[in-house]
């Protein structure tokens, strides 16, 4: 597996020791989000949620703070991927491509505007993305569980990413995708871990930033959802009948603590986008699917914030990422 090698640690950010989180040494790891609106959502643990396909099709809010969220770790994919939108191995000449799970459909535009010649397509259970966008890019509210209406060997290339919190039929969804994607089309999916590591054992059992991480594997499984780790991925797409399947592994830091100038920037954009991202992911998974007390809910993401503010603490999560192709008809 790729990016699975061990993550120096700055010696640099060891020196002080007067104080353990990232502001004594010099790093800002506050940050602001713009006010929620509502627009026929339900509200829950003060964050905003669809309703429209029901309220437990999807675990994560639809605010102003977690579209915020969502275009930050977009910049953050996109240093993980060294720069790239994806994995697969596209022809310039791309043609149709679908996103499901656009979520503010920075993804899709982006890559409406890298591939002028494709027609891009993003569906999402909420219509959370912009007006106006590049005229070879389009937006849909639709369910990637129900039936889908497009015609077979039609896309060239089919997106998922960070929709495991809202897909339990992988195996129906997996099947249609299959159908709907052009021979020698490519499927990939992009998917984040729930767990958190350490190469250094700075993560202790009792660290909340690893109680969240066990918690919400636990509330992804009671929802039917899995958490997504080594081997998951791939074995989805061998399994929907892809072939020539690579997958990657990679490690997301969290925190500026590694000595590596490009994980030390990406270290502190997580830590950004994990003011929100612990709250998102944790609120109604845990009060809803481990019937937590909301107020205990709370304690634990935001101990879990801390906890990864804390300099001593070398945490990472793990992003997967698989892609495979569509035989040709002769093979």
């Amino acid at each position: 597996m790729a990016g699975t090698e061990s993550i120096e640690v700055d010696p640099a950010l060891l020196k002080s020791d007067c104080d353990s989180d990232y502001a004594s040494s010099g790093y800002n790891t506050e940050s602001t989000s713009l006010s929620s609106t509502v627009n026929e959502y339900i509200f829950e643990n003060g964050r905003r949620y669809h309703a429209y396909y029901g309220t437990d099709k999807n675990l994560l809010p639809t605010d102003e703070a977690e579209k915020d969220r969502m275009d930050l770790h977009h910049e953050i994919m996109i240093q993980l991927l060294d720069g790239e939108l994806h994995k697969a191995p596209l022809p310039p000449d791309v043609h149709n491509i679908l996103d499901v799970g656009t979520g503010t459909g920075i993804w899709a535009i982006d890559m409406a505007d890298k591939y002028p010649s494709a027609q891009v397509l993003g569906i999402d259970l909420s219509p959370l993305q912009p007006k106006w966008v590049p005229p070879n890019c389009k937006f849909e509210v639709d369910d990637a569980e129900l039936e889908w209406t497009y015609r077979s060997d039609y896309f060239s290339f089919i997106h998922f990413r960070n929709v495991a919190q809202g897909i339990t039929k992988w195996r129906q969804v997996l099947a249609e995708a299959y159908r709907c994607t052009k021979r020698g089309g490519y499927v990939e999916l992009s998917e984040s871990g729930a767990m958190l590591y350490s190469d250094d054992d700075s993560l202790a059992p009792e660290n909340p930033a690893r109680r969240w991480g066990e918690l919400m594997t636990e509330a992804m499984a009671k929802s039917g959802r899995t958490a997504p780790v080594d081997g998951h991925l791939s074995e989805r797409l061998e399994k929907a009948g892809f072939v020539d399947i690579k997958s990657f592994a990679i490690k997301q830091p969290f925190g500026p603590w590694a000595k590596d100038k490009k994980l030390k920037k990406l270290g502190m954009m997580l830590l950004l986008q994990g003011e929100q991202g612990f709250h998102s992911y944790g609120m109604m998974a845990f009060t809803r699917m481990l019937k937590m007390d909301p107020k205990e809910a709370d304690t634990l993401c935001r101990a879990a914030i801390a906890a990864t503010k804390n300099k001593k603490t070398h945490a990472y999560a793990i992003h997967y990422v698989a892609y495979g192709r569509k035989p040709e008809a002769e093979e």
